[in-house]
């Protein structure tokens, strides 16, 4: 199924305007939704929203408050509210161009779009903007209006597309320099600093594919609701206890030997395999129902 656009409008750079489409970069219905059901019935369980000393209400009967003092709101209406929120203009406004090493990375925690020319008229004109971003290594900073708020993005190429990302705003980020007073300088010996040097070295990703971090969690939960669907007997495979704290010394030098025999880092796949978490038990005996099965844990 081909993908939906979910917004459509025109990328500006002073007088040049591209009409372009916006994709989402990142994948919506993948996580797995556990309801919460009535022990015996298995009944939904519902959620009404009620007040004291009236009861049950009902959405017309609902406004929005600021709590300014403890028990005191001032009410803000919907009207209100629209007068506030910005029309879109159904454009990225880019106001200029940076390196991207200019901006922390830590802004960059909002949703990423993938921006496409729309139609054959963009085509040219979003081919050179790319093209000469890539060129130039340097990135864009916009503002656009996305579900009637104004947003700060970041637009770059990737992979051969411009990639739109939403910046959180520098004053709802806490500064790493408030939490400095939380670590304690302290000196180590040459020993030490060389041990850590070579560890590091040691583990090296040479061919790093970040694809082969899973999310095991999902995984096994996947596999678990899968088995119990089919009525199979469960059991639970502990996690490793969690590692000793020893020496610091000792400890470099137990990591060095371990990385250097193995030949560095591996592509992954085996530790994958080790962190299964959940098997099959070989005996096990379809059931009438998967409520009926008990579950075993190991």
């Amino acid at each position: 199924m081909a993908a939906h656009a979910s917004w459509k409008g025109f990328l500006k750079l002073s007088l040049v305007s591209v009409p372009v489409k916006a994709y989402t970069a990142t994948a919506t219905g993948s996580d797995i939704t556990l309801h919460q059901l009535h022990a015996k019935t298995h009944a939904r369980i519902q959620y009404k929203k009620f007040a004291p000393e009236v009861g049950e209400v009902s959405g017309d009967q609902i406004v929005k408050g600021y709590e300014y003092a403890k028990g005191q709101y001032v009410i803000v209406d919907e009207e209100e509210l629209d007068k506030l929120r910005t029309e879109s203009d159904k454009s990225v406004r880019i106001d200029g161009f940076i390196k991207t090493e200019q901006l922390s990375s830590i802004y960059m925690g909002g949703r990423t779009y993938y921006l496409t020319p729309d139609g054959p008229v963009g085509q040219k004109p979003y081919s050179l903007l790319l093209k000469r971003m890539q060129a130039n290594g340097v990135a864009a900073i916009a503002e656009v209006v996305i579900s009637q708020k104004e947003q700060v993005v970041l637009l770059r190429p990737l992979d051969g597309v411009l990639a739109m990302t939403v910046l959180i705003r520098k004053d709802e980020v806490k500064p790493a320099s408030a939490f400095k007073d939380e670590i304690t300088e302290s000196e180590s010996s040459e020993a030490e600093v060389s041990l850590a040097d070579t560890l590091i070295q040691a583990s090296i990703l040479k061919d790093f594919d970040y694809g082969r971090y899973k999310d095991l969690y999902k995984d096994k939960l996947t596999k678990l609701i899968q088995m119990k669907i089919e009525g199979q007997e469960v059991i639970q495979v502990h996690d490793p206890e969690e590692p000793k704290i020893i020496n610091l010394m000792e400890a470099l030098k137990r990591s060095v030997a371990e990385a250097q025999s193995a030949g560095g880092p591996t592509d992954g796949a085996e530790k994958s395999k080790a962190k299964a978490g959940l098997q099959q038990a070989p005996s096990a005996k379809p059931a009438r129902t998967a409520a009926a099965k008990k579950k075993k844990v190991g």
